[in-house]
């Protein structure tokens, strides 16, 4: 497979792309970063194993069927790698013991004391930089919790939603966001408005009130 395409397919697991990313098979997906020899997946491959694995589509067995006797060596000597670089950043994963619990604890921890001191990594005939696997992971960390951080204009406006629920009737909180975004009033609407909603308006605009409400509240 050309580089290129398999960019694609790998950016779904974590992989820095900037095209989007297709759906794939993430086992084979892992297997073709193995036999690309390319030191860019190669050096990502923790990444996409962690991906992988927390959505359920991991399965050692399943990427080792798709390497040549040869490869094969390189998957365990990666996944072996990504374990010990997950240990030196203190990453704990509900899936690891699971999937992982049978590979060699020593092994594991001399890459984790590799990484400690931004080592090379000699695997085989290839060496991989211990400071652009770490980097490649902490981004992919950093993007992932970024994007299930709560927004925090749209936390607001939930809580002002649930506020003027408190206050408004349906009909009234129609009304006045009607009159915020400058739309028309039918007379009906007008004259409800004037009567009714305005006048609630006028008391929760009192600095008073608000002061009142605040020392209450403390």
């Amino acid at each position: 497979m050309d580089s290129e395409k398999l960019s694609l397919k790998a950016a779904r697991l974590g992989f820095r792309s900037e095209e989007p990313a297709p759906h794939n098979d993430a086992n084979k997906t892992l297997a073709e970063a193995i036999q690309s020899q390319d030191q860019r997946f190669w050096e990502a491959f923790p990444v996409m194993l962690a991906a992988a694995a927390g959505a359920g589509e991991f399965s050692y067995e399943a990427a080792d069927a798709c390497l040549a006797e040869e490869e094969k060596k390189y998957l365990k000597l990666l996944t072996i790698v990504s374990l010990g670089l997950y240990d030196s950043l203190g990453l704990e994963f509900a899936w690891r013991k699971r999937l992982f619990g049978a590979f060699p604890a020593r092994l594991i921890a001399n890459f984790k004391d590799k990484f400690a001191s931004d080592a090379v990594l000699e695997l085989g005939k290839f060496s991989l930089q211990a400071g652009t696997l770490k980097e490649n992971l902490s981004e992919h960390l950093r993007k992932d919790a970024a994007a299930s951080k709560p927004d925090v204009k749209t936390s607001r406006e939930t809580a002002l939603d649930s506020a003027l629920s408190r206050i408004f009737t349906a009909r009234q909180k129609g009304l006045l966001l009607k009159r915020l975004n400058l739309e028309m009033l039918t007379k009906t609407e007008k004259e409800y408005f004037s009567r009714v909603i305005k006048k609630k308006v006028q008391a929760l605009a009192n600095e008073d009130l608000h002061s009142l409400a605040r020392r209450v509240l403390e």
